[in-house]
């Protein structure tokens, strides 16, 4: 499941650029993802949380943003929905010259934090005494 390796790979981006501002707190971290890059969207959040345990990203909720793939046609200049499974061939003059122009997406798009601990819309990280 490679969904736990890009959860680890965001939680660790999203926490160094936290640090590096001073934040304490991340609220919201919103991904786009694009339909044809492999990623099971329940299968990340899942991992997510888990990646984010004892982090300054603990508690964070995860906003997935599903990007269409749509492709082109160079010898037409025709544009579609691939969709899923993936249609390469152009519907207007059926060549399989295809460059893919979206639908492989995956980068953080946006983070919204608190620098300030006392901020009721901060969730608090649990304890990892006990």
């Amino acid at each position: 499941m490679h969904e736990m390796s890009i959860a680890l790979a965001v939680v660790d981006q999203v926490g160094e650029a936290a640090r590096s501002q001073g934040v304490t707190a991340v609220r919201t971290v919103r991904l786009l993802i694009g339909e044809l890059a492999g990623v099971v969207p329940d299968a990340l959040a899942f991992s997510f949380e888990l990646a984010c345990a004892g982090t300054a990203v603990e508690g964070a909720g995860l906003a997935i943003e599903t990007v269409r793939a749509r492709a082109r046609c160079a010898p037409c200049d025709g544009e579609w929905a691939v969709g899923v499974p993936p249609r390469l061939a152009c519907p207007l003059c059926g060549r399989a010259t295809v460059e893919l122009v979206s639908g492989r997406e995956l980068r953080i798009a946006a983070v919204e934090w608190h620098d300030d601990p006392a901020d009721p819309g901060v969730r608090e990280p649990i304890s990892q005494e006990g």
